[in-house]
């Protein structure tokens, strides 16, 4: 169950809580609208606002609702102190207004969205969105004392203390300034305000402690004055409540030397008066300040009165003083005792619904439990062997004593050193299988399942049948069989693998090829001699072809010089020789389309120095282009005349693209 509320969200004013939610709508959806736009687009447009705005409101409210407790889903001790603190009714009241107006802004976002279905135009449909809008505006700002009331509450129940009404608590009350929350001090670690004035408590103060491994509570209750309920005030009906609500230990704390400013007979009247709340409780009263008074040095009429109260329903006396410290653990020792022993108890008598009145949690217990008894009625004794009677106990000073592993392991250098012989007490057949090392499971399977008694006789068998196959060459044909047929193997392997890199090779080429220019078959120059080569692998005489050829071929660009033409180059088809005066006229009279030596560097240039400070000039004249990453003449590009990112607005409903 929970018990505390300190993780509650800070409830926002009715101006905060517009301004949420409005920026909220205005951030998360579009805001571009237009009369050219279809009426269905716009009508959906507005639409979302109210809907957006209506689910915003809804779950701040009900935000709000799931936060804060439910007070009938709470235990009746903390029903009762919020009552106390904060007026259940005004707290009631007020949530149910959050509730009240989360339905009346469903009910306004519906109705709106139905107009908006009708709309005619982009002013009408505005117009109800503003309406809409505004009527949950309207409804959020009557909130204002609501919202306000419940951060209150919400600040309070934080710095309310967390008390588990279902575990082991002992309560402290009595009249103000008898010593409550001295002990609480001197028990547990709780940080209590200790004053010598009364009314010092004016809230509950919770304290922990461990009795026996178990984690006890201890309850620190403002003080109680003798009068009526009706008259007590919010700080008094803090401890009636937990008086009334707590399963716990209570302690009646009495001051007998009447320092607190209160008489005896006073507090003796208290404690009747409240004993109604003490009912099935464990109940002690506290004696404090010992040090001054003790109950033997009242009168008498006071010391029987004092008795009156103990003999009522086993209520119990134990005396401390806090100032000395001197009875303090006494009085917490034998408060968490009995509390263990009421709660034990508790438990055992405590039935189930089922279980009838004489039943109970023991009896169901019991049930379960069926003690065996021998058939036939007979008694069997225990039977004790005569050996284990006549055992001595073993003592390590008897110098007769049986010696056990761990004198063995002391005698030769203690653990780490010598390790206890775990076999040695094996009962087997053959002493001597003591040590075997024999896996108890294989394959899955229990090893004793593999043991053959026939397993030697069938082993020499097969070794002699091994043998016999070995000295008639039998696995020696196989090897030889096997190594011309892996040599086989292994040579059309390292044929494959040639052939797989000369694939690669010439892929490689390809690929290299794809980004020079590749010159036609035809255009390209095939010395004499490859033809020679070629012709005589064919059987066929080249003398007289390679004379013709040498006397026929002719260059037709730039003369060459004899010194070029020599004995390196005389056999090659492209050498070149003096022209005629008539193919000399007749190359002129050919028209220029069909010359096909035509430079385009060399033409308009006069020598080779003017083309050469040409190149030398256009390469200065691009460098700074390039440098500074310009376009140039043979960049074709549109430059944008409108870029779309920078002159168009926010996109519309349902509009996706960027362009």
């Amino acid at each position: 169950m929970k018990t505390t509320w300190k993780d509650i969200a800070p409830v926002p004013t009715q101006q905060e809580f517009l301004d949420i939610v409005l920026s909220r709508t205005q951030r998360k959806l579009p805001t571009q609208i237009r009369a050219g736009f279809k009426i269905g687009r716009i009508r959906g447009f507005y639409t979302r606002k109210v809907k957006f705005t209506q689910e915003t409101f809804s779950e701040k409210f009900a935000a709000i609702l799931d936060s804060f407790p439910r007070l009938q889903d709470i235990h009746p001790f903390h029903k009762d102190l919020l009552n106390t603190l904060y007026d259940s009714d005004h707290f009631r009241i007020a949530l149910g207004q959050i509730s009240t107006a989360k339905h009346l802004v469903e009910t306004i976002s519906r109705d709106y969205v139905r107009l908006l279905k009708y709309g005619q135009s982009l002013f009408q449909c505005k117009q109800l969105k503003r309406a809409a809008l505004g009527r949950m505006a309207t409804l959020v700002k009557r909130l204002k004392d609501p919202l306000l009331y419940l951060d209150q509450v919400r600040q309070h129940l934080g710095r309310l203390p967390s008390i588990d009404p279902n575990t082991r608590t002992l309560l402290i009350c009595g009249y103000p300034n008898v010593g409550k929350s001295s002990f609480l001090r001197s028990v547990t670690r709780a940080d209590v305000d200790v004053q010598p004035y009364a009314f010092t408590t004016k809230s509950l103060f919770v304290g922990h402690f461990d009795y026996k491994y178990l984690r006890f509570q201890a309850i620190d209750t403002p003080g109680i004055l003798d009068h009526p309920l009706e008259e007590m005030n919010t700080i008094e009906m803090q401890s009636i409540t937990a008086i009334a609500h707590l399963r716990s230990a209570i302690l009646y704390f009495m001051d007998l030397s009447e320092q607190c400013g209160y008489t005896v007979q006073a507090q003796m009247q208290l404690f009747r008066s409240i004993k109604p709340l003490f009912s099935n409780k464990l109940v002690f009263i506290v004696i404090n300040k010992i040090d001054v008074t003790r109950p033997e040095d009242l009168t008498p009429e006071v010391q029987e009165e004092l008795q009156n109260l103990l003999k009522s329903d086993g209520v119990e006396m134990l005396q401390l003083s806090c100032n000395t410290q001197e009875g303090v653990q006494d009085v917490k020792n034998a408060a968490c005792e009995r509390l263990i022993a009421e709660r034990v108890s508790q438990k055992l008598k405590a039935g189930s619904s089922n279980s009838g009145a004489v039943g109970g949690r023991l009896a169901d217990v019991m049930a379960r439990i069926h003690v065996a008894q021998p058939m036939g009625g007979k008694s069997l004794e225990t039977f004790i062997p005569e050996a284990a009677k006549t055992k001595k106990k073993y003592d390590k000073n008897d110098p007769e004593r049986i010696t056990l592993a761990r004198d063995i392991e002391l005698e030769n250098g203690g653990a780490g050193v010598y390790n206890v012989d775990m076999n040695a007490d094996y009962l087997l057949k053959n002493p001597e299988w003591k040590y075997d090392k024999i896996p108890e499971l294989f394959d899955g399977q229990n090893v004793y399942d593999f043991i053959d008694p026939d397993i030697e006789a069938k082993l020499a068998a097969l070794e002699e049948e091994e043998e016999k196959l070995e000295q008639e060459g039998y696995y020696d044909s196989d090897e030889e069989i096997e190594d011309d047929e892996e040599a086989e193997v292994m040579r059309k392997a390292e044929l494959i693998r040639e052939k797989q890199q000369l694939i690669r090779n010439e892929a490689r080429m390809k690929k290299r090829l794809k980004n020079q220019a590749i010159i036609p078959r035809k255009m390209m120059k095939k010395p004499l001699s490859e033809f020679e080569d070629a012709l005589d692998s064919l059987g066929v005489d080249t003398t007289e072809i390679a004379e013709r050829a040498r006397a026929q071929s002719r260059g037709r660009g730039r003369s060459l010089t004899r010194s070029r033409a020599g004995t390196a180059d005389a056999d090659s088809m492209d050498v070149d020789e003096p022209k005629s005066a008539r193919e000399r006229l007749r190359s002129k009279s050919r028209p220029a389309s069909r010359n096909p030596v035509v430079s385009r560097k060399d033409d308009g240039v006069k020598d080779e120095g003017a083309r050469t400070k040409a190149e030398r000039i256009a390469k200065l004249n691009q460098r700074k282009m390039n440098r500074m990453a310009r376009q140039g003449e043979g960049d074709r590009h549109t430059t944008t005349k409108l870029p779309k990112h920078l002159f168009s607005g926010k996109r519309g409903i349902g509009k996706t693209q960027r362009i």
